[in-house]
């Protein structure tokens, strides 16, 4: 104890350590709390669970993906998977690739070999139940004959069932990409940011591209690429055989990142909104082009061929 040191101060002294040790601890206590609430927050809203194929999908993703897809193919995956299930017939390694994009573009959880299972079980079960039920009835080989040329018939379309959905799934996108590519740029104007312009455009459109875009953005929540920018390349080669302008409209919108100049960033996105426009509208003009001759053909037939008709009638009666 020094001198001068009063009684007070050498207690305050003892006091302060103790004052701020309590007051670390409350605040650590409280940063611990509003962790965990977080840690709980994100586990609900993000977490990830393997998929039929093994990969990590998005619960939100998840979700989102059976609203939509649910009603119309869900009664197809469960066919696939049930026929793989009784008979698992590996298919051709010739096709293997364009089944997997075709169940890729069309969001489908089946395997190829259900899909080769499901068209090779039904033709037979088919085959086999008619055949059967209408020969006991009537007692007749042609009810045979007929069956086993029904399911020979269908096998077929049942193989390419796959593609009839993806091509459905095509057409329905191509509709929403004009508006798709306005989302973007609208929220690229104003924030030059892909990854939320991306995720905007996916709250506004209607699926089925609103899906797409939506499985862009959680296949990089979930590591499957490392950017967005990654993830969105990878979804854009789907389109490439289809649809080359709107690859390249987003690949204006993802060079405008890169651009310092304000004015010349600006001009890079209106320039892939006139892209998009352009492409579209020479597809409406060789759409239009394509149906000159069928709507002249249905013109001969169902007005020109009924009044020749109406003409030439009341001759040929009176020469007879």
């Amino acid at each position: 104890m020094g001198l001068f040191d009063t009684p007070g101060e050498e207690e305050g002294g003892e006091e302060k350590p103790a004052e701020e040790k309590k007051l670390k601890s409350e605040i650590e206590s409280v940063a611990q709390k509003y962790k965990q609430k977080i840690d709980e927050h994100m586990e609900i809203t993000g977490a990830a669970e393997p998929s039929a194929d093994g990969e990590m999908v998005s619960r939100d993703y998840q979700s989102f993906r059976e609203e939509y897809v649910e009603t119309n193919q869900s009664w197809y995956e469960k066919c696939c998977a049930k026929s793989e299930k009784i008979l698992k017939i590996k298919p051709d390694p010739a096709k293997i690739e364009e089944y997997q994009e075709a169940i890729k573009i069309a969001h489908l959880k089946v395997t190829i070999e259900g899909v080769y299972s499901f068209a090779v079980l039904v033709p037979i079960a088919v085959a086999l139940g008619g055949s059967l039920i209408t020969f006991a009835i009537f007692q007749s080989l042609f009810f045979i004959f007929f069956f086993l040329v029904v399911g020979a018939a269908i096998m077929k379309p049942l193989q390419n069932i796959p593609f009839y959905l993806a091509n459905g799934w095509r057409m329905k996108a191509s509709n929403q990409m004009v508006l798709c590519i306005f989302y973007v740029v609208t929220y690229m104007r104003h924030t030059s940011n892909l990854e939320l312009a991306i995720a905007f455009a996916s709250e506004h459109l209607a699926p089925p591209l609103s899906l797409d875009l939506k499985k862009v953005f959680w296949d990089v929540e979930t590591g499957k690429y490392e950017s967005i920018k990654e993830s969105l390349d990878a979804y854009l080669m789907t389109w490439k055989k289809w649809d080359p302008e709107f690859i390249e409209a987003f690949h204006l919108v993802e060079s405008s990142l890169y651009e310092g100049d304000e004015a010349r960033r600006l001009e890079m996105l209106d320039k892939s909104l006139s892209v998009i426009l352009d492409g579209t509208y020479e597809k409406m003009l060789h759409y239009a082009q394509n149906l000159k001759s069928p709507v002249m053909m249905l013109h001969m037939l169902g007005v020109i061929l009924p009044i020749l008709g109406l003409v030439i009638l009341p001759l040929m009666v009176s020469f007879v």
